[in-house]
């Protein structure tokens, strides 16, 4: 196999000196070059490698530089655009040795990527591992096709390949067994990385069915490049038994005739399907939409599908592109049991059918348009089973291995999403912000609560503050009114309000001290930045400092420890406007009440106010360091950092973040290492970058500001399931991390808790960024 040091070796003799390639390499970023078929070429391995360096880009923004060298053959010519470098003629041996020759000149170059496909290098294969075996940096090779029972000669050539690479990499789990039992490869060898799919901004599939006059029709799909092994005409002979039950269906056949296939054949295959339209009397019920479509129109041909049917005839196809653009739609989908299908559609997620068989697929097709609870049942269930395989879960699992493969040379760095508000604006009533979603929809049903605004609130507030764009004001007024709409006569908050406006049981069964902290922390950040409001908005400003002022008394007798903390807080954002001798006070009493619990419960290991982490930890260190700056006394400072330090050492492992689990809390004596994984929650993380935030402010050279960014990457895949929290097609933010899955419920707690920590790192620098946080630093100081 290769190695890195082979790299390094190799860099050493071109440069004539390894200081030098070390200083040039501080100057330009690190290559990967990644070997494939590449658009315009038409064929699936070229649109997944496009997707995969989009992904790859998107994700680790400056990382490296992906470079492309594109495949070609005597049959297959292109013109390519600027991200191509090089070209590679698999039937031509001068290509290779002019390929070989221009990768050696490139010192940058620290790993190559192959996108394997047998028909590329069919004629050339000895050249190709000759290939192989004369390029001086490592190789990690992309199997799109895995071949069950081999012949010697395969199983030989195979091996030959993988004896070249760092590491082979597969898209199911049958292709790794098939390559560890019949080719005899060992599986510390090889990677399983699931075809990418598409986070799609989900359209109503009634509003896409009148945008292309479907409009009454119920419709079946198959899309892809045309031929005989897409086996159509299997759903072709299903429709006559499905138009007698369902005379509305309309089957949508998608793509144009496979290019090598056109070359050869011309367009036979197409033909003899019209041929059996017009035979079996379907011309009404069968639509050719006979072109290379677009991804976003194909992405909403697939929304607008009641079922998406793959028919292919081949029991060897491993994967299927096509098969995951259905998934990312949330199709549901019946299909013949290839590889995938059969690991994906098992357990209620899909429909297997028998090749070949139209009874069994008019069967299928009967049954779930029959029962539309069945089909999105199965919608989400196979969004839920496939949520890992997202393209940007994909970037993250290649960027993994790719480093790997160089021995940690690369520089993984995680690029931070612009700032999107959509899911926040679609969770949004008039009334307020809706508590739950189910996936990506918003669930009425679920209600509100004066917690999810108070924190929307603020983060609005911070979006107008770091960006100054006005449509935040709508949001900010709609959040405000609703805490106002949770205020009582006797100064009291109530949480929990249904779908109706109605106040709940459940307010009378929950202790709310909590959310009358949130609340509080919530009004004072309004009050504190409403010079930079527009005047009406400053008039609700002054109503937020009136219920402050009711509220004295009421607050005072709190014992909940964060609801404390929430309060201080508030509090201590209020005094950055109206220093007021009253709420000084109460300042100073809860963090002496929080000190004294600090000085009864900490030891020479546990630096703690209570003898246990649970959830929203950070926000009492915080709290000590706000009152700290209020009041200025220098033992609640000492004290906010001393804690503050003590939980990071115990929700840090190394550069990553690992929150306590909502459901296995940190006793005191306990080895944080026996505490599983697993109910990681987004507030938590957002709430500790808060606090890092505040900490970076006044302790400046103490490694906050870089700790925060790490704890950021939790969203972006940094976690121990690799996956991204963060939903960046919709703007929400999934509702957990658990030991082996996320949950994908994007409701309002977690995605402003995003909302929250982004905006700690501001995207937009503005007048009234500078104005807020000059006037902060100097009352602080």
């Amino acid at each position: 196999m290769k190695t890195a040091n082979k790299t390094r070796s190799r860099q050493k003799s071109l440069s004539g000196h390894e200081d030098t390639v070390a200083i040039a390499s501080k100057k330009e970023l690190q290559k990967i070059l990644m070997i494939t078929s590449f658009p315009p070429r038409e064929c699936g391995i070229a649109t997944y490698s496009q997707d995969l360096i989009k992904a790859l880009k998107n994700h680790f923004g400056n990382s490296f530089k992906i470079q492309i060298c594109a495949l070609e053959s005597k049959f297959e010519k292109h013109d390519y655009g600027e991200e191509v470098k090089l070209v590679l003629d698999t039937d031509d041996m001068d290509s290779y040795h002019f390929a070989l020759s221009r990768i050696a000149a490139d010192t940058t170059i620290k790993l190559v990527v192959i996108q394997h496909e047998f028909g590329f290098f069919k004629n050339t294969e000895k050249e190709f591992l000759l290939f192989l075996q004369s390029l001086k940096i490592p190789v990690v090779i992309c199997f799109h096709t895995v071949l069950p029972n081999p012949g010697e000669d395969l199983k030989a050539h195979v091996k030959q390949i993988a004896q070249n690479a760092e590491f082979l990499t597969v898209m199911t789990k049958n292709s790794s067994r098939i390559l560890q039992e019949e080719y005899g490869i060992a599986k510390n060898h090889i990677k399983r990385i699931p075809h990418g799919t598409h986070l799609v901004k989900h359209t109503g599939r009634d509003i896409l069915k009148e945008k292309y006059h479907f409009e009454g029709r119920q419709i079946l799909s198959t899309f892809g490049l045309l031929g005989p092994g897409k086996s159509i005409e299997t759903t072709l002979d299903a429709l006559p038994s499905i138009i007698q039950e369902f005379p509305d269906v309309l089957f949508l056949i998608i793509g144009k005739t496979h290019p090598s296939l056109q070359k050869q054949e011309g367009e036979t295959y197409r033909e003899m399907l019209k041929q059996k339209v017009e035979t079996l009397h379907l011309n009404e019920h069968v639509k050719f939409i006979d072109r290379f479509v677009e991804l976003p129109v194909l992405l909403e041909y697939l929304q607008l599908s009641d079922i998406y049917l793959f028919t292919s005839r081949d029991p060897n196809q491993a994967v299927s592109g096509t098969f995951s653009y259905a998934l990312s739609c949330g199709c549901p989908i019946i299909s013949t049991p290839i590889p995938h299908a059969i690991e994906v559609l098992g357990n209620d997620k899909g429909i297997i059918v028998d090749f070949r068989s139209p009874t069994q697929l008019g069967q299928a097709v009967r049954k779930l348009l029959r029962d539309n609870n069945l089909r999105k049942n199965l919608s989400f269930n196979a969004l839920h089973a496939t949520a890992h395989t997202a393209w940007q879960n994909a970037a993250i699992a290649h960027g993994i291995l790719f480093n790997k493969a160089v021995s940690n040379q690369l520089e993984l760095k995680f690029k931070k999403p612009e700032v999107n508000l959509d899911h926040i604006k679609n969770l949004t009533t008039d009334f307020g912000i809706i508590q739950f979603a189910v996936i990506y929809l918003p669930d009425i049903s679920s209600g509100y609560t004066l917690d999810d605004n108070a924190r929307a609130l603020i983060a609005m507030c911070r979006y107008y503050e770091s960006s100054g764009k006005k449509d935040a004001l709508k949001y900010i007024k709609i959040y405000f009114n609703f805490i106002k709409y949770c205020y009582q006569p006797d100064a009291s908050f109530l949480n929990y309000v249904d779908a109706d406006k109605n106040f709940t049981e459940q307010n009378s069964t929950v202790n709310l001290e909590d959310s009358t902290g949130r609340a509080i922390w919530a009004l004072g950040y309004f009050y504190h930045m409403a010079d930079l409001l527009p005047e009406e908005l400053q008039q609700e400003a002054k109503e937020a400092e009136r219920i402050i002022e009711e509220t004295a008394q009421r607050i005072s007798e709190i014992h909940s420890t964060r609801a404390m903390a929430f309060i201080i807080k508030g509090l201590y954002y209020y005094n950055q406007k109206k220093r007021s001798a009253v709420h000084l006070a109460l300042i100073d009493k809860f963090a002496d009440r929080m000190l004294q619990m600090f000085r009864h419960e900490t030891d020479e290991v546990w630096r703690w106010y209570e003898s246990y982490l649970t959830y929203g930890n950070s926000v009492l260190s915080e709290a000590m360091l706000c009152a700290a700056l209020a009041t200025g006394n220098e033992t609640f400072k000492e004290v906010a950092k001393t804690s503050f330090d003590f939980l990071l050492s115990k929700i840090f492992q190394n550069d990553r973040i690992c929150v306590i689990s909502n459901q296995n809390w940190l006793h005191k004596g306990d080895d944080v290492k026996e505490v599983s994984t697993g109910g990681e929650q987004p507030i938590d993380v957002s709430y500790t970058i808060l606090a890092m935030e505040k900490f970076a402010k006044v302790f400046q050279n103490d490694g906050y500001d870089l700790k925060k960014k790490h704890a950021f990457n939790w969203f972006l895949g940094n976690n121990h399931l690799h996956r991204i929290i963060y939903n960046p097609c919709t703007g929400g933010c999934y509702d957990g991390l658990e030991a082996t899955y996320v949950n994908l419920n994007q409701g309002a707690e977690s995605s402003v808790s995003y909302l929250l920590a982004r905006l700690s790192f501001p995207a937009v620098s503005s007048e009234a960024t500078a104005k807020t946080e000059k006037a902060l630093l100097k009352k602080e100081d």
